[in-house]
Protein backbone atom coordinates (compact mmCIF):
# COMPACT_ATOMS: atom_id res chain seq x y z
CA UNK A 1 0.00 0.00 0.00
CA UNK A 2 1.25 3.58 -0.82
CA UNK A 3 1.07 6.25 1.42
CA UNK A 4 -0.21 9.02 -0.96
CA UNK A 5 -1.11 7.94 -4.80
CA UNK A 6 -1.71 11.46 -6.89
CA UNK A 7 -3.69 10.93 -10.14
CA UNK A 8 -2.32 13.61 -12.84
CA UNK A 9 1.48 14.41 -13.61
CA UNK A 10 0.70 17.92 -14.48
CA UNK A 11 2.38 20.93 -12.65
CA UNK A 12 0.01 20.48 -9.64
CA UNK A 13 0.69 16.58 -9.33
CA UNK A 14 4.82 17.06 -10.06
CA UNK A 15 5.18 19.62 -7.57
CA UNK A 16 3.16 17.86 -4.78
CA UNK A 17 5.51 15.00 -5.44
CA UNK A 18 8.01 17.15 -5.24
CA UNK A 19 6.74 18.48 -1.88
CA UNK A 20 5.80 15.15 -0.29
CA UNK A 21 9.43 13.84 -0.99
CA UNK A 22 11.02 16.97 0.48
CA UNK A 23 8.67 16.05 3.52
CA UNK A 24 10.04 12.46 3.98
CA UNK A 25 7.06 10.74 1.91
CA UNK A 26 6.90 8.46 -1.22
CA UNK A 27 3.70 9.05 -3.47
CA UNK A 28 3.09 7.10 -6.62
CA UNK A 29 1.98 9.81 -9.43
CA UNK A 30 -0.55 8.27 -12.18
CA UNK A 31 -0.47 10.26 -15.25
CA UNK A 32 -2.79 9.41 -18.68
CA UNK A 33 -0.68 11.27 -20.97
CA UNK A 34 2.45 8.79 -22.26
CA UNK A 35 4.76 11.67 -22.90
CA UNK A 36 4.52 15.83 -21.62
CA UNK A 37 2.10 17.34 -23.61
CA UNK A 38 4.22 19.84 -25.90
CA UNK A 39 1.04 22.22 -26.68
CA UNK A 40 1.33 25.58 -25.40
CA UNK A 41 -0.95 26.70 -22.62
CA UNK A 42 0.55 28.86 -19.93
CA UNK A 43 2.64 31.07 -20.50
CA UNK A 44 3.89 32.46 -17.44
CA UNK A 45 2.99 32.85 -13.45
CA UNK A 46 2.37 35.94 -11.46
CA UNK A 47 2.38 36.88 -8.16
CA UNK A 48 4.24 35.39 -4.51
CA UNK A 49 3.70 31.99 -6.60
CA UNK A 50 7.25 32.87 -8.36
CA UNK A 51 8.85 33.61 -4.85
CA UNK A 52 7.27 30.22 -4.03
CA UNK A 53 9.24 28.83 -6.33
CA UNK A 54 12.26 30.75 -5.70
CA UNK A 55 12.01 29.16 -2.18
CA UNK A 56 12.63 25.55 -3.72
CA UNK A 57 15.57 26.97 -5.68
CA UNK A 58 12.92 26.64 -9.30
CA UNK A 59 13.38 29.97 -10.07
CA UNK A 60 16.07 30.27 -11.96
CA UNK A 61 15.57 26.85 -13.49
CA UNK A 62 12.71 28.01 -14.82
CA UNK A 63 14.14 30.70 -16.54
CA UNK A 64 14.38 33.46 -14.23
CA UNK A 65 17.42 35.85 -13.21
CA UNK A 66 18.89 36.78 -10.47
CA UNK A 67 16.34 37.44 -7.44
CA UNK A 68 12.77 37.51 -8.06
CA UNK A 69 11.95 41.77 -8.58
CA UNK A 70 8.58 43.24 -8.26
CA UNK A 71 6.98 43.89 -11.96
CA UNK A 72 6.96 47.59 -12.18
CA UNK A 73 3.12 47.24 -13.88
CA UNK A 74 0.58 45.50 -14.73
CA UNK A 75 -3.25 45.04 -16.32
CA UNK A 76 -6.51 44.32 -14.64
CA UNK A 77 -9.35 44.34 -16.84
CA UNK A 78 -7.54 45.68 -20.01
CA UNK A 79 -6.72 49.04 -17.48
CA UNK A 80 -3.14 50.00 -16.64
CA UNK A 81 -2.27 48.84 -12.55
CA UNK A 82 0.72 51.13 -11.96
CA UNK A 83 2.48 48.55 -9.49
CA UNK A 84 5.72 50.64 -9.31
CA UNK A 85 3.71 53.52 -7.15
CA UNK A 86 3.96 51.00 -4.62
CA UNK A 87 7.53 50.63 -3.74
CA UNK A 88 8.45 47.99 -1.18
CA UNK A 89 4.80 47.15 -0.44
CA UNK A 90 4.42 45.95 -4.39
CA UNK A 91 3.35 42.06 -4.47
CA UNK A 92 3.52 41.41 -8.13
CA UNK A 93 6.30 39.23 -9.65
CA UNK A 94 6.44 37.89 -13.18
CA UNK A 95 8.20 34.49 -14.36
CA UNK A 96 7.55 33.92 -18.09
CA UNK A 97 7.94 30.31 -18.31
CA UNK A 98 5.93 28.06 -20.59
CA UNK A 99 3.79 25.66 -19.09
CA UNK A 100 5.71 23.01 -20.90
CA UNK A 101 9.04 24.04 -19.27
CA UNK A 102 7.71 24.52 -16.12
CA UNK A 103 6.46 20.46 -16.18
CA UNK A 104 9.78 19.54 -17.26
CA UNK A 105 11.53 21.23 -14.50
CA UNK A 106 9.50 19.74 -11.65
CA UNK A 107 9.56 16.95 -13.58
CA UNK A 108 13.15 16.60 -13.13
CA UNK A 109 13.28 17.87 -9.99
CA UNK A 110 11.09 14.87 -8.93
CA UNK A 111 13.34 12.43 -10.40
CA UNK A 112 15.90 14.22 -8.50
CA UNK A 113 14.03 13.75 -5.28
CA UNK A 114 13.13 10.12 -6.12
CA UNK A 115 9.25 10.51 -7.01
CA UNK A 116 7.61 7.46 -8.74
CA UNK A 117 6.04 8.98 -12.11
CA UNK A 118 4.38 6.30 -14.03
CA UNK A 119 3.09 7.84 -17.67
CA UNK A 120 0.61 6.50 -19.94
CA UNK A 121 -1.49 5.55 -16.71
CA UNK A 122 -5.19 6.12 -16.81
CA UNK A 123 -7.36 6.21 -13.66
CA UNK A 124 -10.43 4.01 -14.56
CA UNK A 125 -12.46 4.02 -11.20
CA UNK A 126 -11.60 4.21 -7.60
CA UNK A 127 -13.18 3.00 -4.34
CA UNK A 128 -13.18 4.96 -0.89
CA UNK A 129 -13.01 3.28 2.31
CA UNK A 130 -12.90 4.61 5.96
CA UNK A 131 -9.19 4.70 6.29
CA UNK A 132 -7.48 3.78 3.03
CA UNK A 133 -8.51 4.34 -1.48
CA UNK A 134 -8.33 1.73 -3.82
CA UNK A 135 -7.60 2.92 -7.82
CA UNK A 136 -8.07 0.66 -10.82
CA UNK A 137 -5.62 1.83 -13.72
CA UNK A 138 -4.90 0.94 -17.17
CA UNK A 139 -1.36 0.77 -18.04
CA UNK A 140 0.69 1.63 -21.33
CA UNK A 141 0.45 -2.25 -22.37
CA UNK A 142 -3.56 -2.20 -21.54
CA UNK A 143 -3.83 -4.42 -18.90
CA UNK A 144 -5.30 -2.60 -15.69
CA UNK A 145 -4.02 -2.97 -11.98
CA UNK A 146 -5.49 -1.74 -8.84
CA UNK A 147 -3.49 0.34 -6.12
CA UNK A 148 -4.23 1.03 -2.46
CA UNK A 149 -3.18 4.04 -0.66
CA UNK A 150 -3.87 5.69 2.25
CA UNK A 151 -4.65 8.83 0.66
CA UNK A 152 -5.52 9.71 -2.52
CA UNK A 153 -5.04 13.34 -4.64
CA UNK A 154 -6.60 14.34 -7.42
CA UNK A 155 -4.54 16.80 -9.74
CA UNK A 156 -6.52 15.27 -13.07
CA UNK A 157 -7.50 18.42 -14.32
CA UNK A 158 -11.38 20.59 -14.64
CA UNK A 159 -13.13 17.16 -15.59
CA UNK A 160 -11.45 15.39 -12.49
CA UNK A 161 -12.62 11.53 -12.00
CA UNK A 162 -11.42 11.84 -8.41
CA UNK A 163 -13.36 15.00 -7.27
CA UNK A 164 -16.80 12.88 -9.36
CA UNK A 165 -16.26 9.88 -8.04
CA UNK A 166 -15.74 11.51 -4.53
CA UNK A 167 -18.80 12.89 -4.45
CA UNK A 168 -17.35 16.48 -4.64
CA UNK A 169 -19.52 19.24 -6.29
CA UNK A 170 -18.20 21.69 -8.88
CA UNK A 171 -20.88 24.62 -8.97
CA UNK A 172 -20.21 27.64 -10.81
CA UNK A 173 -20.96 28.65 -14.66
CA UNK A 174 -19.96 29.73 -17.59
CA UNK A 175 -20.04 32.19 -20.02
CA UNK A 176 -20.97 30.39 -23.77
CA UNK A 177 -21.09 33.43 -25.84
CA UNK A 178 -17.47 34.55 -25.48
CA UNK A 179 -15.14 33.15 -27.93
CA UNK A 180 -11.07 32.82 -27.37
CA UNK A 181 -9.35 32.69 -30.22
CA UNK A 182 -4.80 32.41 -30.23
CA UNK A 183 -2.65 31.66 -32.70
CA UNK A 184 1.36 31.66 -32.71
CA UNK A 185 2.50 33.65 -35.71
CA UNK A 186 5.90 34.57 -37.21
CA UNK A 187 7.56 38.19 -37.93
CA UNK A 188 5.47 40.57 -39.55
CA UNK A 189 6.35 43.37 -41.41
CA UNK A 190 2.46 44.31 -40.74
CA UNK A 191 3.41 44.44 -37.16
CA UNK A 192 6.18 46.28 -35.07
CA UNK A 193 7.04 46.00 -31.53
CA UNK A 194 7.68 49.20 -29.42
CA UNK A 195 9.02 50.02 -25.85
CA UNK A 196 7.28 50.75 -22.86
CA UNK A 197 4.74 47.24 -23.84
CA UNK A 198 3.04 48.97 -26.69
CA UNK A 199 2.89 47.41 -30.51
CA UNK A 200 2.49 49.22 -34.03
CA UNK A 201 -0.35 47.74 -35.99
CA UNK A 202 -0.30 49.31 -39.75
CA UNK A 203 -2.88 51.21 -40.69
CA UNK A 204 -3.77 51.83 -37.33
CA UNK A 205 -0.83 52.97 -35.13
CA UNK A 206 0.33 52.50 -31.34
CA UNK A 207 -2.00 50.06 -29.00
CA UNK A 208 -1.25 48.42 -25.90
CA UNK A 209 0.12 44.93 -26.48
CA UNK A 210 -1.39 43.48 -23.72
CA UNK A 211 -5.46 43.27 -23.21
CA UNK A 212 -6.38 46.32 -25.99
CA UNK A 213 -10.32 46.54 -25.66
CA UNK A 214 -12.15 48.02 -28.41
CA UNK A 215 -16.45 47.98 -28.74
CA UNK A 216 -16.08 44.64 -30.58
CA UNK A 217 -13.52 42.34 -28.22
CA UNK A 218 -9.69 42.25 -26.89
CA UNK A 219 -6.61 42.19 -28.92
CA UNK A 220 -3.46 40.75 -26.92
CA UNK A 221 -0.33 40.24 -28.55
CA UNK A 222 2.56 38.48 -25.60
CA UNK A 223 5.91 38.75 -27.55
CA UNK A 224 8.59 36.30 -25.01
CA UNK A 225 9.66 34.96 -27.98
CA UNK A 226 9.67 38.03 -30.73
CA UNK A 227 10.53 35.39 -33.44
CA UNK A 228 7.23 33.71 -32.55
CA UNK A 229 4.97 35.75 -30.77
CA UNK A 230 1.18 35.08 -29.18
CA UNK A 231 -1.91 36.65 -30.45
CA UNK A 232 -5.31 36.29 -28.50
CA UNK A 233 -8.54 37.86 -29.31
CA UNK A 234 -12.02 37.69 -27.37
CA UNK A 235 -15.01 38.21 -28.81
CA UNK A 236 -18.71 38.55 -27.74
CA UNK A 237 -20.43 36.02 -30.07
CA UNK A 238 -23.55 35.35 -28.53
CA UNK A 239 -25.34 32.46 -28.09
CA UNK A 240 -23.80 29.70 -30.13
CA UNK A 241 -26.54 28.12 -31.76
CA UNK A 242 -26.78 31.64 -33.62
CA UNK A 243 -23.83 30.45 -35.90
CA UNK A 244 -20.25 30.67 -36.20
CA UNK A 245 -17.61 27.95 -36.40
CA UNK A 246 -18.37 24.74 -35.14
CA UNK A 247 -17.34 23.75 -31.47
CA UNK A 248 -14.91 20.83 -33.04
CA UNK A 249 -13.79 22.14 -36.33
CA UNK A 250 -10.07 23.12 -36.50
CA UNK A 251 -9.54 27.00 -36.75
CA UNK A 252 -7.16 28.49 -39.19
CA UNK A 253 -4.29 31.52 -39.29
CA UNK A 254 -7.11 33.07 -41.83
CA UNK A 255 -9.62 32.73 -39.17
CA UNK A 256 -7.37 34.61 -36.81
CA UNK A 257 -6.84 37.38 -38.83
CA UNK A 258 -10.79 37.88 -39.53
CA UNK A 259 -10.94 37.61 -35.82
CA UNK A 260 -8.10 40.19 -35.58
CA UNK A 261 -9.73 42.62 -38.19
CA UNK A 262 -13.46 42.63 -36.35
CA UNK A 263 -11.72 43.81 -33.00
CA UNK A 264 -9.03 46.32 -34.39
CA UNK A 265 -11.40 47.72 -37.48
CA UNK A 266 -7.91 47.32 -39.12
CA UNK A 267 -6.58 44.53 -41.17
CA UNK A 268 -3.29 42.63 -39.48
CA UNK A 269 -1.79 40.02 -42.14
CA UNK A 270 -0.66 37.52 -40.20
CA UNK A 271 2.29 34.75 -40.78
CA UNK A 272 2.93 31.34 -39.64
CA UNK A 273 6.06 30.74 -36.99
CA UNK A 274 8.98 29.78 -38.47
CA UNK A 275 9.58 26.64 -40.13
CA UNK A 276 10.71 23.90 -37.53
CA UNK A 277 9.15 25.73 -34.23
CA UNK A 278 5.92 24.93 -32.24
CA UNK A 279 2.53 25.98 -34.02
CA UNK A 280 -0.55 26.92 -32.00
CA UNK A 281 -3.89 27.64 -33.61
CA UNK A 282 -6.63 27.35 -31.21
CA UNK A 283 -10.21 28.32 -30.63
CA UNK A 284 -12.13 28.49 -27.07
CA UNK A 285 -15.91 28.91 -26.82
CA UNK A 286 -17.23 29.81 -23.06
CA UNK A 287 -15.51 30.94 -19.85
CA UNK A 288 -16.03 28.53 -16.84
CA UNK A 289 -16.02 29.74 -13.43
CA UNK A 290 -16.56 26.79 -10.77
CA UNK A 291 -15.36 26.51 -7.40
CA UNK A 292 -15.24 22.79 -5.92
CA UNK A 293 -17.58 23.45 -2.48
CA UNK A 294 -14.96 21.24 -0.86
CA UNK A 295 -11.21 20.15 -1.47
CA UNK A 296 -11.40 16.99 1.25
CA UNK A 297 -13.67 13.92 1.15
CA UNK A 298 -12.20 11.54 3.75
CA UNK A 299 -8.84 10.44 2.55
CA UNK A 300 -9.46 11.97 -0.86
CA UNK A 301 -7.75 15.67 -1.69
CA UNK A 302 -8.02 17.89 -4.31
CA UNK A 303 -6.18 20.53 -5.82
CA UNK A 304 -5.18 22.64 -8.91
CA UNK A 305 -8.06 22.70 -11.81
CA UNK A 306 -9.58 19.59 -10.28
CA UNK A 307 -10.84 22.09 -7.49
CA UNK A 308 -10.85 25.63 -9.29
CA UNK A 309 -10.92 27.01 -12.86
CA UNK A 310 -11.78 30.23 -14.13
CA UNK A 311 -10.23 32.20 -16.65
CA UNK A 312 -7.46 33.45 -14.57
CA UNK A 313 -4.35 32.41 -13.21
CA UNK A 314 -5.54 28.84 -11.80
CA UNK A 315 -1.12 27.63 -12.62
CA UNK A 316 -0.84 30.14 -9.51
CA UNK A 317 -3.29 29.06 -7.38
CA UNK A 318 -3.08 25.36 -8.14
CA UNK A 319 1.05 25.51 -7.04
CA UNK A 320 -0.34 26.97 -3.72
CA UNK A 321 -2.95 24.63 -2.99
CA UNK A 322 0.07 22.23 -3.11
CA UNK A 323 2.86 23.77 -1.06
CA UNK A 324 0.01 24.24 1.50
CA UNK A 325 -1.52 20.54 1.32
CA UNK A 326 1.76 18.54 1.07
CA UNK A 327 3.46 19.21 4.07
CA UNK A 328 -0.23 19.28 6.64
CA UNK A 329 -0.33 15.32 4.69
CA UNK A 330 2.90 14.52 5.51
CA UNK A 331 2.59 15.20 8.95
CA UNK A 332 -0.90 13.15 9.18
CA UNK A 333 0.85 10.31 7.72
CA UNK A 334 3.48 10.60 10.28
CA UNK A 335 1.87 10.58 13.00
CA UNK A 336 2.65 14.32 14.83
CA UNK A 337 -0.07 16.30 13.02
CA UNK A 338 -2.22 18.57 15.47
CA UNK A 339 -6.06 17.83 15.33
CA UNK A 340 -7.44 19.40 12.80
CA UNK A 341 -4.41 20.16 10.40
CA UNK A 342 -5.14 18.34 6.91
CA UNK A 343 -8.69 19.86 7.08
CA UNK A 344 -7.04 23.36 7.70
CA UNK A 345 -6.15 22.52 3.66
CA UNK A 346 -9.99 23.05 2.62
CA UNK A 347 -10.87 26.22 4.89
CA UNK A 348 -7.34 28.02 3.65
CA UNK A 349 -7.40 27.40 -0.13
CA UNK A 350 -11.00 27.48 -0.32
CA UNK A 351 -11.09 31.30 0.59
CA UNK A 352 -8.20 31.19 -1.74
CA UNK A 353 -10.14 30.46 -4.28
CA UNK A 354 -12.96 32.31 -3.88
CA UNK A 355 -10.81 35.05 -4.14
CA UNK A 356 -9.43 33.84 -7.41
CA UNK A 357 -12.67 33.68 -9.25
CA UNK A 358 -13.70 37.19 -7.66
CA UNK A 359 -11.22 39.13 -9.63
CA UNK A 360 -10.90 36.85 -13.11
CA UNK A 361 -14.93 37.41 -13.57
CA UNK A 362 -14.64 41.06 -12.51
CA UNK A 363 -11.66 41.40 -14.95
CA UNK A 364 -13.28 39.46 -17.69
CA UNK A 365 -16.76 41.61 -17.08
CA UNK A 366 -14.49 44.64 -17.41
CA UNK A 367 -13.01 43.67 -21.03
CA UNK A 368 -17.13 42.87 -22.59
CA UNK A 369 -18.31 45.13 -25.03
CA UNK A 370 -20.83 48.21 -24.53
CA UNK A 371 -21.49 51.62 -23.15
CA UNK A 372 -22.64 50.96 -19.59
CA UNK A 373 -19.05 48.69 -19.57
CA UNK A 374 -16.68 51.41 -20.82
CA UNK A 375 -18.55 53.63 -18.17
CA UNK A 376 -17.51 51.50 -15.47
CA UNK A 377 -14.29 51.05 -16.69
CA UNK A 378 -13.55 55.06 -16.36
CA UNK A 379 -14.53 54.64 -12.86
CA UNK A 380 -12.08 51.39 -12.11
CA UNK A 381 -9.50 53.25 -13.86
CA UNK A 382 -9.53 56.53 -11.60
CA UNK A 383 -9.43 54.26 -8.33
CA UNK A 384 -7.15 52.39 -9.67
CA UNK A 385 -4.75 55.42 -10.06
CA UNK A 386 -4.75 56.00 -6.32
CA UNK A 387 -2.20 54.25 -4.42
CA UNK A 388 -5.04 52.16 -1.88
CA UNK A 389 -6.54 50.82 -5.38
CA UNK A 390 -3.66 50.32 -7.52
CA UNK A 391 -2.57 48.01 -3.87
CA UNK A 392 -5.72 46.26 -3.17
CA UNK A 393 -6.30 44.92 -6.54
CA UNK A 394 -2.65 44.29 -6.80
CA UNK A 395 -2.56 42.48 -3.30
CA UNK A 396 -6.03 40.29 -4.97
CA UNK A 397 -4.23 39.20 -7.76
CA UNK A 398 -1.16 38.22 -6.74
CA UNK A 399 -3.00 36.18 -4.27
CA UNK A 400 -1.54 38.06 -1.02
CA UNK A 401 -4.74 39.26 0.32
CA UNK A 402 -6.05 36.45 1.54
CA UNK A 403 -4.94 36.09 5.74
CA UNK A 404 -4.92 32.47 7.13
CA UNK A 405 -6.42 32.24 10.42
CA UNK A 406 -3.23 31.91 13.30
CA UNK A 407 -5.65 31.12 15.95
CA UNK A 408 -4.70 33.99 17.89
CA UNK A 409 -6.90 36.04 19.91
CA UNK A 410 -5.82 39.22 19.02
CA UNK A 411 -3.67 38.41 16.28
CA UNK A 412 0.05 40.21 15.00
CA UNK A 413 -0.04 41.85 12.08
CA UNK A 414 2.58 39.90 10.17
CA UNK A 415 1.07 36.77 10.77
CA UNK A 416 -1.57 34.91 8.36
CA UNK A 417 0.55 35.89 5.20
CA UNK A 418 2.97 34.78 2.83
CA UNK A 419 6.40 35.70 4.42
CA UNK A 420 8.20 38.93 2.92
CA UNK A 421 11.43 38.75 1.46
CA UNK A 422 14.52 39.69 4.05
CA UNK A 423 18.17 39.61 3.64
CA UNK A 424 19.94 38.06 6.41
CA UNK A 425 22.89 37.57 8.25
CA UNK A 426 23.07 33.86 9.64
CA UNK A 427 26.09 31.50 10.40
CA UNK A 428 28.85 34.40 9.38
CA UNK A 429 27.29 35.10 6.44
CA UNK A 430 24.63 37.32 4.44
CA UNK A 431 22.20 35.05 2.55
CA UNK A 432 18.36 35.68 1.64
CA UNK A 433 15.61 34.05 3.12
CA UNK A 434 14.24 32.33 0.50
CA UNK A 435 17.81 30.21 0.89
CA UNK A 436 16.59 29.04 4.27
CA UNK A 437 13.70 27.42 2.71
CA UNK A 438 14.99 24.85 0.19
CA UNK A 439 14.39 21.61 2.19
CA UNK A 440 10.54 22.84 3.17
CA UNK A 441 10.79 22.67 6.59
CA UNK A 442 9.44 24.25 9.06
CA UNK A 443 11.38 27.11 9.98
CA UNK A 444 11.62 29.62 13.57
CA UNK A 445 13.91 32.87 12.57
CA UNK A 446 15.08 34.18 15.60
CA UNK A 447 16.06 37.94 14.70
CA UNK A 448 16.17 38.73 18.64
CA UNK A 449 19.93 37.17 19.28
CA UNK A 450 18.38 36.05 23.46
CA UNK A 451 18.32 32.57 24.35
CA UNK A 452 14.39 32.11 25.77
CA UNK A 453 12.99 31.27 22.01
CA UNK A 454 15.89 28.66 21.51
CA UNK A 455 14.75 26.69 24.74
CA UNK A 456 11.35 26.97 24.33
CA UNK A 457 11.62 25.67 20.90
CA UNK A 458 13.93 22.82 21.33
CA UNK A 459 11.42 20.33 22.02
CA UNK A 460 10.68 20.93 18.25
CA UNK A 461 14.10 21.44 16.94
CA UNK A 462 16.13 19.27 18.85
CA UNK A 463 16.26 15.46 18.17
CA UNK A 464 13.00 15.30 16.68
CA UNK A 465 14.23 18.21 13.66
CA UNK A 466 10.38 19.25 13.53
CA UNK A 467 11.26 22.46 13.14
CA UNK A 468 14.77 24.30 11.54
CA UNK A 469 15.78 27.19 14.49
CA UNK A 470 18.12 29.63 12.46
CA UNK A 471 19.33 32.70 14.78
CA UNK A 472 19.99 35.48 12.33
CA UNK A 473 19.56 39.75 12.31
CA UNK A 474 18.14 41.85 9.34
CA UNK A 475 18.24 45.52 8.85
CA UNK A 476 14.52 45.45 8.36
CA UNK A 477 12.92 42.55 10.38
CA UNK A 478 9.30 42.62 10.53
CA UNK A 479 9.59 41.17 14.12
CA UNK A 480 11.60 40.15 16.79
CA UNK A 481 10.82 36.10 16.03
CA UNK A 482 9.27 34.64 13.13
CA UNK A 483 7.72 30.62 12.66
CA UNK A 484 7.29 30.42 8.82
CA UNK A 485 5.19 26.98 8.14
CA UNK A 486 6.90 25.47 4.83
CA UNK A 487 4.04 27.04 2.62
CA UNK A 488 5.88 30.17 3.61
CA UNK A 489 2.77 31.59 5.13
CA UNK A 490 4.00 32.95 8.74
CA UNK A 491 2.34 31.12 11.83
CA UNK A 492 3.72 33.35 14.65
CA UNK A 493 5.25 36.68 15.00
CA UNK A 494 6.83 38.54 17.88
CA UNK A 495 9.09 37.85 20.79
CA UNK A 496 6.57 36.01 23.96
CA UNK A 497 8.21 32.62 24.80
CA UNK A 498 4.78 31.64 25.47
CA UNK A 499 2.79 32.69 22.54
CA UNK A 500 5.44 30.87 20.39
CA UNK A 501 4.91 27.66 22.37
CA UNK A 502 1.28 27.80 21.94
CA UNK A 503 1.99 28.38 17.90
CA UNK A 504 4.14 25.47 18.02
CA UNK A 505 1.73 23.31 19.29
CA UNK A 506 -1.22 24.65 17.17
CA UNK A 507 0.78 23.62 13.82
CA UNK A 508 3.19 21.15 14.40
CA UNK A 509 2.45 19.12 17.45
CA UNK A 510 2.86 18.00 20.84
CA UNK A 511 6.15 17.50 22.31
Amino acid sequence: MFDVLVVGGGPAGLFLACELRLAGIRPLVLERLPEPDPSDKAHGLAGQVVRLLDHRGLFERCGGRGVPEPAPGLFFGGLPLPLGALGAANPMYLLPVQQRDLERVLGERAAELGAEVRRGWEALSLHQGEDRVSVTARGPDGGEQTLTARYLVGCDGARSLVRKAAGISFPGGSDDGVVDRTALIGPSEHLHLRPGGRVEVEDLGEIPAMFHRTERGVFTLLAHDPERPLVNTAEWEGDPADGGPARDAPMTLAEMEESVERVLGARLPLTPPPEGAPTLLRRLRGRNFRLADRYRAGPILIAGDAAHVSHGPTLNTALHDVANLAWKLAATLQGWAPEGLLDSYHRERHASGERVLLHTRAGSALTSPGEDITAVRGLVGELLASPDGTRLIADLMAGADVRYDMGEEEPAAPTGWFVPPLDLRAGGRSLRLAELLRDARPLLLDLTGGPDLAAVAEPWTGSAARVRYVPATAEEAPAPALLIRPDGCVAWAGADPGDLKAALIRWFGVH
